[in-house]
């Protein structure tokens, strides 16, 4: 039997109907999928919620009640600078560890970073001794440096 939970046998699931979509793109019924995995429709929530969200390069649209669905989107940006601006634009000015791993993933997953590269400045960012508010600042100079390495090239 595997060791995967459920969580992640949906998420393997729906990037898998992505990968196959030449758009990068599929609507779902939650209780089809629900049923599917035999979970209630809030695990489908919450699987969407944590695992395709903006900053994992996904947008999510949901129509609710009968008929209802959910469209998941991979981003695909046309250029490095929008990518990693709007990435900047959405930093708050306190970011978690999680937010921090999300990003460094976002960026490697886009080719901006080489999984050294990411590794190294993840385990900077995930240091104990930083605050939200320190994290979420060096973030937006990583961010800004990558897009001053593009223009330099």
């Amino acid at each position: 039997m595997s060791n995967q939970n459920s969580s992640d046998l949906i998420e393997a699931y729906l990037l898998q109907l992505l990968a196959q979509a030449q758009a990068q793109e599929i609507e779902i019924r939650r209780a089809e999928l629900a049923s599917l995995f035999d979970v209630v429709p809030s695990q489908i929530n919450y699987v969407i919620k944590t695992r395709f969200s903006a900053l994992q390069g996904y947008d999510v649209e949901s129509k609710r009640g009968g008929g209802g669905y959910i469209k998941i989107v991979k981003f695909h940006y046309s250029a490095r600078h929008d990518f990693l601006s709007q990435l900047y634009q959405e930093l708050s000015e306190n970011l978690s560890a999680t937010g921090a791993r999300d990003r460094m993933q976002l960026l490697f997953d886009q080719n901006i970073l080489t999984e050294h590269e990411g590794n190294l400045l993840l385990s900077i960012l995930m240091a104990e001794e930083l605050s939200d508010q320190q994290r979420s600042e060096l973030m937006k100079k990583i961010l800004q440096r990558l897009d001053r390495d593009e223009e330099d090239k």
